[in-house]
C-alpha cells in the first residue's frame, strides 16, 4: 500500500470539504487520537477530522479517496484490538459529533441512532419508552453505538438475546470514494441478495464508515434476579455453565469471574465483598422477566446444579445496591487488571461446553512460558476474557517469547472448536493470528471484498487481514 502524506495543498482541500472548523492539526489533538484502550500503543494521525453530517464525510472521502490518503474511522476510542489507530497516518475520522438518536419507533419497534451516541444513552432512551436495547458492553458508559457496530460488539445478555448483529436492520454508508449508500431495508426479513448489512458488522471500518444505523428494538422486561455461586476450582465453576443449559434454564447473563481478578476490583475500586478463603472462582447469574414465580423456579433449577458441580455458596443479591455493586465488580475487572500489571488482553471464545479445558489449558500455558493470568468473560456463550500478566517475566520474554504463548493459546481454542475473538474484533494486534483459525482461500476472500469495496486501501488500512 502506497499513501500520500499530507501537504497544504491536500489539508486545503480536507478543510474545504468539511470546514475548517472541523479540522485540527494541533499537537494536543494529534496526541488525543494516536491512541484507544489498546494496551500502550500510539500512533499519530496528521490531522483530525470530526464532521457532524454525512454529507461532510462523503465530501472528505472523496478528497481522500482522490489524494490516496488513508482515512482511520473512531468512535469512543474504548476498543482493545487497536482498530482505530491511524497505523499510517493520514486522516483520523472521528465520529464523536454524530450524537443525534434520530428516531425512536414505538409502533415497529426500531429506532434510527447515529453512530457517535454513548450506548448506555441510547439504552436509556428507548428504556424511557418501555423498551429494551439489550447489547450492553462493559465499556457501555463511554463506547459509541458505531463502534459497538463495528466491531460485531455483545456484552453480558449475548446468552439470552444475541449479539448486535440480531439487532442492527439497516445502516447509512459512505464507501471509500464518497458515495452513500443503504445496506439493507428496515424490515425483520431480509433475503434480496447478498446482505450487506451484516457484511458491515464487525468489518471495522475497513469497507466503509457507517453514518446512520437503524436498530431492532424489544419491550423491556421488570424485574431481575442476580445470584453469585462460588466455586473451588476454575474448572468447576466452567463446567457448571454448561450444565445449567442442558438443564432447560437460559439466564439473562451468566459471566465467569476468577478470584484473582475479584481481588484486584475490590483493591481498585474499593467495593465491599466478602471474599472467603478457598473459593477460587465465581458465576454470577441473572435471570430477568416479567413473572417472578417463573425467575424463581429457574432460580431453583441453577441452584440444583450449582451444587451438583461443587459450588460451595450462593449469594442472592436481595437490594438494588447488591446488585450494583456485583455488576460493577464484574464491568471494572478490566480496568483493575489494566491499572494493576503490564498486561495483554486476549479474547478467546469456544463452545461452551469446552470452557474447562479451556482455561485449563491456558493455565499450563502459562506456566509453561511464566506469564500469569486472570480470566473473566461471558461465559454463557463460552467467551472468556483472557488477561496475560507480566509478573516474573523478563522484559525480554514478553517482548519475545511471550508470542509463542498466546499462538498456543490461540490454537487450544481453535482445537477446541472456537475462535480468535468473540467481540473485541481482530484490529492490528490479532491480525497477526488470523492464520491460525483461517486458511489462504477464507483470508483471500476477505482480501477481495477489502478490494471491491475499497480499491485504493484507504479505509483503515493495516487491519484484519494480515
Amino acid at each position: 500500500m502506497e499513501f500520500n502524506q499530507i501537504t497544504s495543498e491536500i489539508l486545503a482541500a480536507i478543510e474545504n470539504a468539511v470546514g475548517k472548523s472541523n479540522v485540527f492539526v494541533d499537537e494536543e489533538s494529534l496526541q488525543n487520537y494516536a491512541h484507544d484502550e489498546t494496551e500502550d500503543l500510539r500512533f499519530y494521525p496528521e490531522v483530525v477530522v470530526k464532521p457532524s453530517d454525512t454529507t461532510s464525510v462523503s465530501a472528505l472521502m472523496k478528497v481522500c479517496n482522490d489524494f490516496s490518503v488513508p482515512v482511520t474511522p473512531r468512535g469512543g476510542g474504548t476498543g482493545l484490538s487497536g482498530a482505530a489507530l491511524p497505523i499510517f497516518g493520514g486522516v483520523l475520522l472521528s465520529m464523536e459529533r454524530f450524537k443525534a438518536i434520530i428516531d425512536i419507533d414505538t409502533e415497529n419497534l426500531q429506532a434510527t441512532v447515529e453512530p457517535g451516541v454513548i450506548t448506555e444513552e441510547f439504552m436509556n432512551a428507548v428504556a424511557a419508552h418501555g423498551l429494551l436495547y439489550p447489547v450492553d458492553p462493559s465499556s457501555k458508559g463511554s463506547c459509541f453505538i458505531g463502534g459497538n457496530v463495528a466491531h460485531g460488539s455483545g456484552g453480558p445478555r449475548v446468552v439470552k438475546y444475541g449479539t448486535i448483529r440480531e439487532y442492527i436492520l439497516n445502516l447509512e454508508v459512505v464507501l471509500s470514494n464518497g458515495e452513500v449508500m443503504w445496506t439493507g431495508a428496515n424490515t425483520l426479513k431480509y433475503a434480496s441478495g447478498y446482505n450487506l448489512t451484516q457484511l458491515m458488522i464487525g468489518s471495522e471500518g475497513t469497507l466503509g464508515v457507517v453514518t446512520k444505523i437503524v436498530t431492532k428494538l424489544i419491550p423491556a422486561v421488570s424485574q431481575t434476579v442476580l445470584m453469585l455461586g462460588s466455586f473451588a476450582t476454575n474448572e468447576q465453576a466452567c463446567a457448571a455453565v454448561s450444565a445449567i443449559f442442558r438443564a432447560g434454564i437460559t439466564p439473562s447473563a451468566l459471566e465467569f469471574m476468577e478470584r484473582k481478578g475479584v481481588e484486584w476490583v475490590i483493591q481498585f475500586d474499593d467495593i465491599k465483598f466478602d471474599l472467603q478463603p478457598g473459593v477460587e472462582a465465581f458465576l454470577m447469574i441473572e435471570f430477568d422477566g416479567d413473572d417472578m414465580d417463573t425467575i424463581f423456579k429457574d432460580c431453583e433449577k441453577v441452584n440444583m446444579v450449582l451444587e451438583e458441580y461443587g459450588c460451595t455458596d450462593v449469594l442472592f443479591a436481595d437490594t438494588a445496591q447488591q446488585k450494583e455493586d456485583l455488576w460493577r465488580m464484574r464491568r471494572t475487572m478490566a480496568e483493575s487488571v489494566k491499572s494493576n500489571s503490564v498486561y495483554k488482553e486476549e479474547d478467546t471464545v469456544v463452545p461452551r461446553a469446552a470452557l474447562p479445558k479451556l482455561i485449563h489449558g491456558i493455565k499450563e500455558i502459562g506456566g509453561k512460558y511464566g506469564f500469569e493470568s486472570v480470566c473473566y468473560g461471558h461465559a454463557g456463550d463460552g467467551n472468556l476474557h483472557v488477561n496475560i500478566i507480566k509478573a516474573g517475566m523478563s522484559d525480554e520474554d514478553w517482548k519475545h517469547r511471550l508470542k509463542d504463548g498466546i499462538v498456543e493459546i490461540f490454537e487450544l481454542t481453535t482445537a477446541l472448536g472456537g475462535t480468535i475473538s468473540g467481540e473485541h474484533g481482530i484490529g492490528l494486534v490479532q491480525k497477526q493470528y488470523m492464520p491460525i483459525k483461517y486458511g489462504e482461500i477464507h483470508l483471500n476472500l476477505m482480501r477481495q471484498i477489502k478490494q471491491v469495496f475499497d480499491p485504493k486501501g484507504i479505509l483503515n488500512p493495516g487491519k484484519i487481514t494480515p
